[in-house]
C-alpha cells in the first residue's frame, strides 16, 4: 500500500520558502478512522513477533503508526511558519537475553518487517555482551481493544482556508487596536493513529486528536515593549475546542490587558511576598518541579537529558515530604480532554491514574514495565510513549494535577485573605537546576494585592525558591469549582529528542512568603 505523504514548511513566507515533496512506499493510503489500521496488513504484525521469537527473543512488539499535524504562525499578517505533514512507518522493539533491540522503517511490507525484526534482534545480541543487569518486566493483561479520543470534528481535515481566514482575522483585530505594534497568532492541531501487538497476545487500536492555539499582542514606549497572551488550553479535542474558545472576544482584554502592563511599575528586588498563583501559569511550575522529577527513568539516572536527573530519588519514597499537607499530585492518563490522555500507553498497558505525592509527601512515580520491576512494583502505571515510529517509547509525563482543596476558598476569597501578595496569570521564562530542586519562573501578567484587594498591576516579576521549599509554602488551594486543565504539546525529552504532550491542572493556590525580584 502506498501514501504520498506531504510535508510542507515554509519559514518567512514572502522572502523565501522551502517545499519538499516525499513519496515513498508507506503504511496507508488514507486514514480516516481508527478501524482503518485493522485492515492494514493485518498478517505483518503476526509476522514481527514470529520472526522476533524464532530468533531468540523472549519478548516483541511492534507498533504501526501514521500522524498527521499541522503548525501554523502568523505574525503582523505574514505567515511566519507553516508545518503541514503527514508521517507513517512502524517501530519493533524486541527483549533478547535481557537487552532491548530496536528497529523501524516506513516500507510497511512483508520483506521490511521481517528484515528489520532481525535487525533489532541483532541489535539486542551485540548489547548484550556489555550488559549486566536483565532486563524484566512486570506482568500486564492482554487486551484486544480500540479507543478513540472523543471529538465532533477532525482538526486536520478542517479547510485550510478557515484555519487562515481566523489567524488572519486575530491579527487584524490585533493589529486595529491602539498601541499595538505587533500581533502572533498560531494553531496547533495533530491526528495520531497506531495499532499496537505484542508477543503477549495483545492487539490495541487508538486515535488521538489534539488541539491547541492562541495569540499574543506587543505595546511598545519607546525603546521598551510589553507582551500579553491567550493561549488556548490545549486538549485531546477536535476542531470545536477551537472554534467554541471565540478567541477574538478576548481581543480586547488581552490589548487592555498589554497597555496597562507597559505603563506598570517595575516589582521590587529581592523581596518576599505572597503569590497567588493561577491555573494559567502553576501548570509550568507543576511540569518542571514535580513532573520531571518524578519520571523513574531520570529518577534513576538513566535520563538526563533537558535538565538533569532528579533530587526525588527511590530512598525517598514515603518519606520525602515534598509539599505541605494540603498538596495532592494525582497523575491520570484518562483525563477527559488531557493531553496525555490515552487508552493504552505504547507497552499496551492499560491507562490509570494514581497519586504522586499524598499529602505533601512522596508515594510513587512514573513507570513503564521495565523501572517497576526495579522498584518492586507489580504493574506499570502507563508512562511509555514514542512520538513517532522512529523512536522506542521512553517514560514521558502524564497529566500530573495539583488537586483542589475540597473545602477550599473562591478565588474572591483568597485574595482577601491576603495581605500582601502578587497574583500570577499566564506563563513566562523558567529555569531549573539539573537536579530540579532550584528554580526561577516568570509569567505573563502580575498584579500586587494588597490588605485583600487586587491593585495595580505589575511588570517584569520573577519569583525564585526550591522545589520541597515552594511545596511546602502552600496554604491554601481554591475549591474544584476553579480548577482548570492548562499544558503543552511540546516537552522535549531524550536523545535523540522526542517531543511529548501532556497536560497539568490547578486551582488558584497561594504560596506564601516567596522571593520575588525583577526579571
Amino acid at each position: 500500500m502506498t501514501l504520498v505523504s506531504r510535508r510542507l514548511f515554509l519559514k518567512n513566507l514572502g522572502v523565501g520558502s522551502l517545499v519538499t515533496v516525499v513519496p515513498g512506499n508507506f503504511l496507508l493510503q488514507s486514514v480516516k478512522a481508527t478501524q482503518d489500521l485493522s485492515d492494514c496488513a493485518s498478517d505483518l504484525p503476526d509476522l514481527a513477533i514470529q520472526t522476533a521469537r524464532s530468533a531468540g527473543a523472549e519478548y516483541a512488539d511492534i507498533r504501526v503508526c501514521h500522524y498527521a499535524w499541522q503548525y501554523i504562525s502568523l505574525r503582523d499578517r505574514v505567515i511566519e511558519w507553516l508545518d503541514d505533514a503527514q508521517d507513517s512507518g512502524f517501530g519493533v522493539r524486541v527483549l533478547v537475553n535481557g537487552v532491548w533491540g530496536f528497529a523501524a522503517g516506513y516500507a510497511y511490507s512483508a520483506p521490511e518487517v521481517n528484515r528489520l525484526t532481525l535487525r533489532a534482534v541483532a541489535i539486542a545480541k551485540q548489547a548484550a555482551h556489555t550488559n549486566q543487569t536483565p532486563v524484566r518486566l512486570v506482568s500486564v493483561p492482554v487486551y484486544q481493544a480500540s479507543y478513540q479520543t472523543p471529538y465532533q470534528i477532525d482538526p486536520v481535515d478542517v479547510p485550510f482556508s478557515t484555519k487562515m481566514d481566523l489567524l488572519f482575522s486575530l491579527n487584524d483585530t490585533l493589529l486595529s487596536k491602539k498601541g499595538i505594534v505587533r500581533a502572533n497568532s498560531f494553531l496547533y492541531l495533530a491526528r495520531e493513529d497506531k495499532l499496537f501487538c505484542s508477543s503477549e497476545g495483545s492487539r490495541i487500536q487508538q486515535r488521538i486528536v489534539r488541539s491547541n492555539g492562541g495569540f499574543t499582542a506587543t505595546v511598545a514606549s519607546g525603546d521598551d515593549f510589553e507582551t500579553r497572551s491567550f493561549i488556548l488550553p490545549p486538549r485531546t479535542s477536535g476542531w470545536e475546542h477551537v472554534q467554541n474558545a471565540v478567541m477574538l472576544d478576548q481581543i480586547d482584554r488581552v490589548a487592555e490587558e498589554a497597555q496597562e502592563k507597559i505603563k506598570a511599575e517595575k516589582c521590587p528586588q529581592q523581596v518576599r511576598r505572597d503569590l497567588i498563583t493561577m491555573p494559567s501559569h502553576l501548570w509550568l511550575t507543576i511540569h518542571e518541579s514535580v513532573g520531571h522529577p518524578t519520571e523513574l527513568d531520570r529518577v534513576l539516572g538513566w535520563e538526563a537529558n533537558f535538565a538533569g536527573t532528579s533530587f526525588a530519588t527511590p530512598d525517598q519514597l514515603n518519606r520525602l515530604q515534598y509539599g505541605s499537607k494540603l498538596v495532592n499530585f494525582r497523575a491520570d492518563r484518562t483525563d477527559p480532554g488531557g493531553m496525555a490522555t490515552c487508552g493504552y500507553d505504547d507497552e499496551g498497558v492499560k491507562t490509570m491514574s494514581w497519586l504522586i505525592v499524598q499529602q505533601g509527601r512522596l508515594v510513587n512515580y512514573q513507570t513503564s514495565r521495565e523501572t517497576a520491576a526495579i522498584l518492586g512494583q507489580s504493574a506499570s502505571n502507563a508512562c511509555m510513549f514514542a512520538d513517532s515510529w522512529v523512536h522506542p517509547p521512553i517514560i514521558r509525563i502524564p497529566n500530573l494535577s495539583l488537586m483542589p482543596d475540597p473545602n477550599g476558598p473562591s478565588l474572591d476569597e483568597l485574595i482577601a485573605d491576603t495581605k500582601n501578595g502578587i497574583l500570577i496569570d499566564g506563563n513566562g521564562s523558567y529555569s531549573i537546576d539539573q537536579q530540579r530542586r532550584n528554580f526561577q519562573f516568570g509569567g505573563d501578567a502580575f498584579w500586587e494585592i494588597k490588605n485583600g484587594h487586587r491593585t495595580k498591576m505589575l511588570r517584569q516579576v520573577t519569583y525564585q525558591s526550591y522545589t520541597t521549599e515552594f511545596w511546602n509554602s502552600v496554604d491554601a488551594i481554591c475549591n474544584p469549582a476553579f480548577f482548570q486543565l492548562y499544558g503543552t504539546s511540546d516537552c522535549g525529552k531524550g536523545q535523540p529528542y522526542q517531543t511529548g504532550q501532556m497536560s497539568h491542572g490547578a486551582a488558584p493556590t497561594r504560596i506564601k512568603n516567596i522571593l520575588v525580584g525583577v526579571a
